[in-house]
C-alpha cells in the first residue's frame, strides 16, 4: 500500500487526484496539506481518518508519497521539505526555476530518493515533446504557442518551456534563420527560452493545449496537443505515484519513467 500526503488538495487537479487515489487499491490517501484551510472533509471528498495539515511542520507521520498541485510561489519549499523526510516526490506543479530544479535533483541525489517533476503528467504532451525533439533535427526554426485557462497561475507553461528547451537540445543552432523581425509591440513575439519563441494564451473555455511550429523551405510541420479534461492527467499521475519508488534522484519529465 502507497501511503500518500496530497498537496494543493483543495483545487481542481487536487479533487481529481482524490479520485484517483481513492479508486486504486494499491494507494492510500493518508493526509493533505494546504496553508488556510479548515478542517472540512466532506466538502473536499475526504474520509474522516485523512489528516488535514495546514503547515509544513505540523507534518510528522511517515509518508511514501507526496503529490503536489499547489502553487508557483510554494512548490521549490514543498519539494525540498519532501526529499529531506525521506518521502518520494512526484510534482505536477510549474513555475520552479530551473537554478532550484538543479538544487532539489543534487538534494535527492545526497538524499538517494527519487521523484519526478512532470512539466505536464497528459500523454499526449509528452509525445509531443518527444516529437518535438526529433523533428527539431531537422527543421531547426520553430516556435511554441500554449493555450491555458484563465486561472493559471504561471505564464508560460512549464510545459511550453520544457517543449523549447528540447528543442534547443538536438538542433542545430547554426542552422537557425536570422531573425530581424522588428517589434511593433514589446512582447508581441512572446518570450524566447533556449533561443525559441514561446507564446502563451490565458482564456476561458480552454484547459491545457500546445502547438510547436517548425518552418523549413517551402515547407512546414505542425505538432499540436489538445486536453480537453483535466481527468485525462491522472493516467500519468497514476503511472508516477506506482513507479517514482523505483527511482534514486529527482528526474525531470514523465517519459522517464514511461
Amino acid at each position: 500500500m502507497i501511503k500518500i500526503l496530497l498537496a494543493g488538495f483543495t483545487g481542481s487537479m487536487g479533487q481529481k487526484a482524490i479520485n484517483l487515489i481513492n479508486n486504486n487499491d494499491d494507494m492510500q490517501l493518508s493526509g493533505v496539506y494546504a496553508p488556510h484551510c479548515t478542517e472540512d472533509h466532506a466538502k473536499y471528498n475526504l474520509s474522516n481518518e485523512v489528516n488535514i495539515y495546514n503547515s509544513l511542520n505540523q507534518i510528522t507521520d511517515n509518508f511514501d508519497v507526496w503529490v503536489d498541485f499547489t502553487q508557483p510561489d510554494a512548490v521549490y519549499e514543498n519539494t525540498k521539505f519532501a526529499i529531506e523526510h525521506n518521502i518520494h516526490p512526484v510534482i505536477g506543479t510549474s513555475g520552479m526555476s530551473d537554478e532550484h530544479q538543479k538544487e532539489l535533483i543534487s538534494l535527492s541525489k545526497d538524499k538517494q530518493v527519487g521523484g519526478i517533476i512532470a512539466p505536464n503528467f497528459g500523454l499526449s504532451a509528452v509525445l509531443l515533446m518527444k516529437f518535438a525533439g526529433e523533428a527539431a533535427k531537422y527543421f531547426p526554426d520553430a516556435e511554441v504557442i500554449e493555450m491555458h485557462h484563465q486561472d493559471k497561475k504561471d505564464a508560460p507553461s512549464g510545459t511550453a518551456l520544457n517543449t523549447a528547451k528540447i528543442i534547443g537540445q538536438n538542433r542545430d543552432n547554426s542552422a537557425v534563420s536570422d531573425d530581424e523581425t522588428k517589434d511593433n509591440l514589446s512582447g508581441s513575439r512572446g518570450g524566447t527560452y533556449d533561443g525559441v519563441h514561446v507564446h502563451a494564451v490565458r482564456l476561458p473555455g480552454y484547459v491545457a493545449h500546445e502547438q510547436v511550429l517548425f518552418g523549413g523551405a517551402g515547407e512546414a510541420l505542425t505538432l499540436r496537443q489538445d486536453s480537453f479534461d483535466r481527468g485525462s492527467f491522472m493516467k500519468g499521475v497514476k503511472v508516477a505515484i506506482q513507479k517514482v519508488s523505483d527511482l534514486d534522484h529527482l528526474v525531470i519529465g514523465l517519459e522517464n519513467i514511461l
